[in-house]
């Protein structure tokens, strides 16, 4: 399974847009601020949280569970992870989850602690610290493991991040 991950797109529908369309993937996870109405996002299979720039009544956190691998999205602003991945890593290891998506930096990362993958894909629209804006790619193997590819919003690969991560499940977690 192939899975878009985006966030901080800021009002950006067109652009959201044509990176679903030229990504296929099977679904698209997106972590809050996209900032236009629900009716303006691509119809595709779709996992949206509200981030703190976003109006639109939906959930502010969500698990979405892909076959063996549980997915936290969240957009972080309320786990402060401007300053911190402490108090997200601990949301999600409460919930059960193998990947925590979250956006709000827009600052690209994905790191593993643990059982535990940390992702935020950064922002397409308007990074912060890092030289490029971005998006990330992940795909479920079939061998317990998760590659993940982040690319800047033209799909060039941005080679210094993402990598191939081992995560194992809890299956009375699912």
């Amino acid at each position: 399974m192939r899975v878009l991950i985006i966030s901080d797109t800021h009002g950006e529908a067109k652009l959201l847009k044509e990176v679903c369309h030229r990504v296929g993937a099977d679904h698209v996870i997106h972590c809050g601020d996209f900032t236009t109405d629900v009716a303006e996002l691509p119809t595709v299979p779709l996992t949206i949280v509200q981030g703190n720039c976003d109006w639109e009544d939906v959930p502010k956190d969500v698990l979405w569970d892909a076959g063996r691998i549980r997915f936290y999205v969240t957009h972080g602003h309320k786990y402060q992870v401007n300053s911190s991945l402490l108090p997200i890593q601990y949301r999600a290891e409460e919930v059960g989850a193998q990947v925590a998506c979250f956006g709000h930096s827009h600052f690209p990362v994905c790191e593993q602690v643990g059982n535990l993958l940390l992702l935020n894909p950064g922002s397409i629209t308007s990074p912060r610290g890092y030289r490029t804006p971005t998006y990330a790619v992940l795909e479920i193997l079939g061998d317990h493991s998760v590659e993940v590819h982040f690319y800047d919003p033209k799909d060039q690969r941005v080679p210094d991040r993402g990598g191939k991560y081992y995560l194992t499940s809890d299956d009375s977690m699912l």
